[in-house]
């Protein structure tokens, strides 16, 4: 069983103040990777997590997501570089203190994109990591873009290049709220697919706090698209703030929140 695990920025920083990581969560979140893993020895797990308040201040000042041209633009780019890989090697620490082997992979090392959409990154190293035992921790990073010269690439859009090569069985974004709320009631939507979108999209949010990638909609977009080209993709959007949440679906009992699916 291979599951893509997304922290949520949302959830491992406070996303209205710049820079605050929040130690004691990422800690018990990764406690409870740490004992799924142990309970199971045949799961296999890639972890992505946001750039939350650390790489979203920065893009925003500089526009980065938008394109990239001047020399202070450029600068930008570095910076908010700087900022999201600060948060990795916070969160690639507490994950190791918990005993998870966690490879830290940065994406930008390797990403290209055409006008925003990830076109080219190395699999190889994932695979391998994932061959080896190990937990590849990958993160929303900038990447080089033939268009706009730079932007941003969020981890939703990497775990979807990954998927199409890797196939998990299962994608999990783990955030600070229960599921997909609907706007107008704030009750989780159980189960979005094709069929049902249009009854949702017009309620579907954003995101608290600063979010250069698109917020709740972008999440929903992007997933649901991945979900109708890999057949049996399951994927799931809920709270890691509860403890107890992401250890059991990792174990695969039920799923809290919202599921996405290309049919029910």
């Amino acid at each position: 069983m291979l599951i893509f695990v997304k922290l949520g920025g949302s959830l491992i920083t406070d996303k209205t103040r710049r820079e605050v990581f929040l130690p004691d969560v990422t800690a018990r979140l990764a406690g409870e990777i740490a004992s799924a893993l142990d309970a199971d020895g045949s799961l296999r797990l890639l972890i992505g997590h946001g750039s939350g308040s650390f790489g979203h201040f920065a893009a925003r000042r500089y526009g980065t997501v938008s394109g990239v041209r001047s020399p202070e633009q450029w600068r930008g780019f570095a910076e908010v570089s700087r900022a999201a890989a600060r948060l990795n090697r916070l969160v690639s620490d507490v994950l190791w203190e918990a005993g998870v082997p966690v490879l830290g992979l940065q994406p930008s090392a390797s990403a290209r994109c055409d006008d925003g959409r990830l076109v080219a990154m190395s699999v190889g190293p994932v695979r391998a990591a994932l061959e080896h035992g190990l937990v590849p921790l990958v993160y929303g990073d900038v990447a080089l873009d033939s268009a706009r010269g730079g932007t941003i690439i969020s981890t939703e859009a990497i775990f979807s290049f990954l998927t199409r090569y890797l196939r998990p069985d299962c994608i999990y974004l783990v955030g600070d709220v229960p599921g997909v709320l609907r706007g107008d009631t704030g009750e989780v939507i159980p189960c979005i697919m094709p069929d049902n979108l249009g009854d949702f999209r017009d309620s579907i949010g954003g995101s608290r706090g600063v979010d250069v990638t698109g917020g709740m909609w972008g999440k929903v977009d992007a997933m649901l698209r991945l979900a109708s080209e890999v057949p049996g993709l399951r994927i799931g959007i809920f709270s890691g703030a509860e403890p107890g949440n992401l250890e059991r679906a990792l174990l695969g009992d039920d799923l809290p929140g919202t599921v996405i699916t290309a049919a029910g």
